[in-house]
């Protein structure tokens, strides 16, 4: 019987709560913006995001952050596509159709990953790549059939696909941040200075572009729903750190299906902890998130 060597242990762990946390984000969002603004929730997780890495960052790695124009550029436009445009949609679907339905089909960015890394890095496709497309393929199929046959019968079909654009929409835009991160982390720029110059220009871009066209920025202290914005932003912080912690210390096979379990998780704890008409869960709805959540992990660490 082989013992796990306590890096192992220490991965396993942080794969878990990184799968927790990223869960617990969702449902804070989900929440939170039942009556309250989306565009309020992506501006205080920003700041917290950007408040807890950046000091950090900026202490570690004092004074040479490793930074060229190649990795500014890089992380800039990671941060502007991920953490702008594709958090924008992801919270927007949470509010609109649910933690529980979004969350799955965010997790198909693999398979846009995937593809993109083939057409761009010249990288090939496995069986187990191909096994697993089919299988996000089959369960974000899933999901649309669900969602406009059983959740909003009354809607059109374009309302619907109105909708679930959201969601797809921020599979898209997280599938394409990580090739961003491989150009600017290939530069030699460690990981939290790349996510710090993302955060920053994430920041500086949503607050700028809601200041300019919308004239408001959120009122913290007085938002009933800060609570929930604020405790999202602290778990995708933390999630994330854990995340890369994961990665670090266990093996990718075993660290990333962990990771992958999130949609999983969401469908759980909204069970326990959400009302029906925020999250309606059904057999169906899970049986398409299993199919999600294999497919990106044989997606991922087919690599």
């Amino acid at each position: 019987m082989t013992i796990p060597s306590l890096g192992s242990l220490v991965g396993l762990t942080l794969a878990i709560v990184a799968a927790v946390l990223l869960a617990v984000q969702n449902l804070c969002i989900r929440i939170g913006t039942d009556s309250g603004n989306t565009s309020d929730a992506v501006i205080v997780v920003m700041s917290v995001n950007l408040g807890l890495i950046g000091p950090l960052t900026a202490v570690l790695y004092y004074p040479d952050y490793g930074l060229s124009a190649v990795a500014v550029g890089a992380f800039a436009t990671a941060g502007i596509v991920g953490l702008v445009l594709g958090r924008v949609c992801m919270f927007a679907g949470i509010n609109r159709i649910g933690a529980s339905r979004t969350t799955p089909i965010v997790s198909a960015s693999t398979l846009v990953s995937t593809v993109l890394a083939v057409r761009l890095f010249d990288e090939t496709l496995t069986l187990p790549h191909l096994a697993g497309i089919f299988c996000i393929v089959g369960g974000v199929a899933g999901i649309v059939w669900l969602t406009a046959s059983t959740d909003r019968p009354q809607d059109s079909l374009r309302e619907v696909g109105a909708l679930l654009l959201l969601p797809v929409s921020a599979a898209v835009f997280t599938g394409v941040e990580p090739l961003l991160l491989r150009v600017g982390l290939d530069t030699g720029t460690p990981i939290l200075v790349g996510l710090s110059v993302m955060m920053l220009t994430a920041f500086i871009g949503y607050t700028g572009y809601r200041t300019l066209h919308e004239n408001a920025l959120p009122r913290l202290f007085e938002n009933p729903q800060m609570r929930w914005y604020a405790g999202a932003g602290l778990a995708s912080t933390i999630g994330l750190l854990a995340y890369f912690g994961a990665i670090a210390s266990a093996p990718v096979v075993v660290a990333i299906p962990i990771i992958h379990t999130a949609p999983l998780i969401v469908i759980a704890l909204s069970i326990v902890l959400l009302p029906q008409h925020l999250e309606q869960i059904t057999w169906r709805l899970v049986l398409a998130a299993v199919f999600v959540v294999t497919g990106a992990s044989l997606v991922t660490f087919s690599g």
